[in-house]
């Protein structure tokens, strides 16, 4: 009987010891994060127009919404902190206020060139890349792109445009100083190819007629959120925070909030 309550008595001293350890090891995270992503008492989260999936203008009062803004603003409220939306037209401009550490955490692609400067948590929305030419094009499918003569055109600093420069072997590639460009560069400078987020693609279809896409994909695109490896020490908070944002419907919820069609919720991740 002894042994017994002994042994219920060390069990349960066991459960409980675990289960203060596990709410330190939440509330030191948290206070890491905090720290971290916002020494002065704000964060500042970099959100892209560059990328009509994560953020938009609203065209009446000019401020962001999407995605990314809906996530800044929850991890804030985690923080119990303001959020301070820093915008950008591009995901290259992004990326160097990144690497400069002046922003506290971005929505970004991962992508191994970037991280040299930059930290990530998992993916939190899977989105695809794709090819756009014009009606009359020979061009029939992505794997006819690459060939000698073919230029394609890409938003400077993208993930296209890091994609591409590794993997593209006789094409040329020209740059458009940001990825919402591109269709335009593409058909002021009479080039073959315009590479970019699909859904952008589709858009600028729609919007000056005469092009259409390459069926498929060309690369499949993991966003995360990013931040500057001088505040790497917010890294397990914030990747417990994207996969609780992605297991509680919460992304899934702000896509459709935000009539958001092709990008589909990443997998859960485990831990970094």
């Amino acid at each position: 009987m002894l042994a017994a309550s002994c042994a219920a008595a060390t069990t349960l001293m066991l459960t409980g010891g675990c289960a203060h350890m596990s709410t330190l090891s939440s509330h030191d995270a948290m206070a890491a994060a905090k720290r971290a992503l916002a020494p002065s008492g704000t964060l500042r989260a970099a959100i892209n127009f560059g990328n009509p999936i994560l953020a938009n203008k609203d065209a009446k009062t000019g401020l962001p919404f999407g995605v990314s803004v809906d996530l800044s603003r929850e991890l804030g409220k985690r923080l119990g902190v303001p959020v301070e939306l820093v915008t950008f037209t591009s995901a290259g401009k992004v990326v160097d206020a990144v690497s400069a550490n002046e922003v506290s955490i971005a929505f970004v692609a991962i992508d191994p060139v970037r991280a040299a400067t930059t930290a990530y948590t998992a993916p939190y929305v899977v989105i695809e890349g794709a090819y756009l030419v014009r009606e009359n094009s020979p061009l029939r499918s992505n794997d006819q792109v690459d060939r000698t003569g073919t230029r394609i055109v890409v938003g400077a600093g993208s993930a296209y445009d890091l994609y591409l420069t590794r993997e593209i072997k006789n094409a040329t590639l020209v740059k458009a100083s940001t990825s919402p460009l591109v269709t335009d560069v593409f058909l002021e400078k009479n080039l073959e190819v315009a590479a970019g987020v699909k859904q952008q693609l589709e858009a600028d279809a729609k919007r000056v007629g005469g092009v259409r896409l390459l069926p498929g994909r060309f690369m499949v695109i993991n966003q995360a959120i990013g931040l500057p490896k001088a505040r790497s020490e917010a890294v397990p908070f914030l990747h417990a925070f994207v996969e609780e944002m992605k297991a509680s419907g919460f992304v899934a919820a702000a896509l459709a909030r935000h009539g958001i069609q092709g990008a589909v919720v990443a997998s859960q991740a485990n831990a970094p």
